[in-house]
């Protein structure tokens, strides 16, 4: 037995004593290193990034994984992701061995001092959509979607379309609750069989519903094109397109979302090139050092803006047009 288990049962000497991290209740380990307000007992909570210390708007999400019943964390702002054990590596940059061995030590001296929490853990339910009506195109829309150059065609071709209204159903302690979404820009993504996988509302405070994981554009590939750009969302793969290029656009659910080795694999079976354009952010440049060291795709990031659709809105065309063509023509060249 190593030294460290033994310096643990000198210092309790109690049968109570725990010496295996899947003994250790996921909650407490976030709960503890994260400092939560709340208890965890089965509900997301999103904080400030613990990795980005200049983060203004929370992105850090706690979840329950329903597969396991165990709280995980995936951080938007820098795409750190994981369970309990890879949030203490992360946050105190060590290896797996020492992040066990400081949990399993940090807790058994938090339960010397505080005794066993007895907590009711019970994953909460979430909202699902249940109803989206429909509506037709308006003015509102057009001049929404114009200003980042996307237009209806190219939003016929990926199946974007505008909503009414939508309503969100949870079934809890044996009730069922309901919600109805409605606003004046409210869009759908649908797949090609018609079914919603995400809802877009741009001038919310929650910007996107997730209703099922979908690679953003596979379904409208050609393959007729050399070169094959990954994005960082839809509507920047879109304003891409627009832009005339002769590439062809996909995006993935998120920047933190890496595409599986199979259909990367096939990618570059079919194009000459395949590189990633992501945002000009941390996650943005976690993402593309990700595809880089993981699949030897080569990206970029724009400098003016965030990311090609604020660009666009905010600079036009000719101007994203003169910074963009030579940062692809450089990135396909590496």
């Amino acid at each position: 037995m190593p030294p460290f288990f033994f310096n643990l049962i000198n210092m309790f000497n109690t049968k109570n004593l725990v010496l295996e991290i899947d003994d250790i209740p996921s909650y407490w380990v976030f709960q503890y290193y994260l400092n939560l307000s709340e208890t965890l007992t089965g509900q997301d909570v999103k904080i400030h990034s613990v990795f980005n210390p200049n983060e203004k708007t929370p992105s850090f999400c706690v979840y329950v994984d329903p597969r396991i019943s165990q709280y995980k964390f995936k951080d938007f702002s820098t795409g750190n992701n994981g369970n309990k054990v890879d949030l203490v590596k992360l946050m105190f940059n060590i290896g797996y061995t020492k992040a066990v061995m400081k949990i399993i030590s940090d807790y058994n001296v938090y339960v010397k001092q505080n005794g066993k929490a007895k907590i009711e853990f019970k994953p909460v339910s979430k909202w699902e959509v249940d109803f989206i009506k429909h509506r037709p195109w308006n003015q509102l829309d057009a001049d929404y979607w114009l200003s980042y150059r996307i237009g209806m065609s190219m939003l016929d071709m990926y199946n974007v379309k505008p909503i009414e209204y939508y309503n969100l159903i949870k079934q809890e302690d044996g009730h069922i609750n309901t919600l109805k979404i409605q606003a004046p820009r409210v869009y759908g993504y649908f797949n090609k069989h018609g079914e919603v996988y995400k809802i877009y509302q741009p001038k919310s405070k929650h910007r996107f519903h997730k209703v099922n994981t979908y690679l953003q554009g596979l379904d409208q590939l050609k393959y007729e094109k050399p070169y094959l750009v990954i994005c960082s969302s839809l509507k920047d793969a879109m304003c891409l397109k627009s832009m005339g290029y002769n590439v062809e656009v996909i995006a993935p659910d998120s920047e933190n979302t890496i595409i599986k080795p199979h259909i990367i694999q096939n990618f570059k079976k079919k194009y000459k090139k395949v590189i990633t354009l992501f945002d000009n952010d941390e996650a943005g440049f976690k993402a593309i050092e990700r595809y880089a060291s993981t699949y030897n795709i080569q990206g970029c990031a724009l400098s003016i803006c965030k990311d090609i659709s604020d660009a666009m809105e905010k600079h036009g065309f000719d101007k994203l047009h003169e910074v963009l063509k030579p940062l692809l023509k450089q990135t396909l060249n590496k």
